[in-house]
């Protein structure tokens, strides 16, 4: 098993959101705290940071987030869970966080199906990844994957020319 850190990225997200005036949130299901964890550690996140809602409950997700019911491992979810995340905690920059963490299946997904979603200054995409591994290691690797695309994200919003 390869080593994952899921704080690897959180150094030049912190670097971005200073630089640039990002607002950064995030609402998670399968990670269920991890990515906000991590970025909290960034250097300044009282700045730039606003906050996590962590949606482990489906009624949490359509509750608080607005998520449609249906399938929760899905790219839809993803996306529904980073607008709702967006909105609530007012920020510009936003990751979501749902799947499969394992040890079975879920939802006819296998382990470790991980969903992302992705909300930087009014676009939004998903990515969804397959990841290896016992639980906790499902959850190191979408912490960091997760932050990862976030920060590819917020990278190509201050490198387009239409901002």
């Amino acid at each position: 098993m390869p080593d994952r850190d899921p704080t690897k990225h959180v150094d030049d997200i912190a670097q971005l959101a200073t630089d640039h005036g990002f607002s950064v949130g995030a609402a998670e299901s399968l990670t269920g705290g991890a990515v906000s964890s991590a970025l909290a550690m960034g250097a300044g996140a009282a700045e730039w940071y606003h906050g996590c809602v962590v949606s482990y409950a489906p009624t949490v997700k359509y509750d608080v987030l607005g998520v449609t019911p249906g399938p929760l491992v899905s790219d839809r979810c993803a996306v529904e869970m980073v607008t709702g995340a967006a909105k609530v905690l007012e920020v510009d920059a936003a990751v979501s966080t749902t799947g499969a963490g394992g040890p079975g299946p879920e939802e006819g997904k296998p382990a470790g199906t991980v969903h992302v979603g992705l909300y930087v200054r009014g676009e939004v995409s998903s990515h969804q990844l397959m990841l290896d591994g016992d639980p906790g290691e499902v959850v190191e690797g979408a912490t960091e994957k997760a932050l990862g695309l976030l920060l590819q994200a917020m990278r190509s919003a201050v490198t387009s020319p239409d901002v």
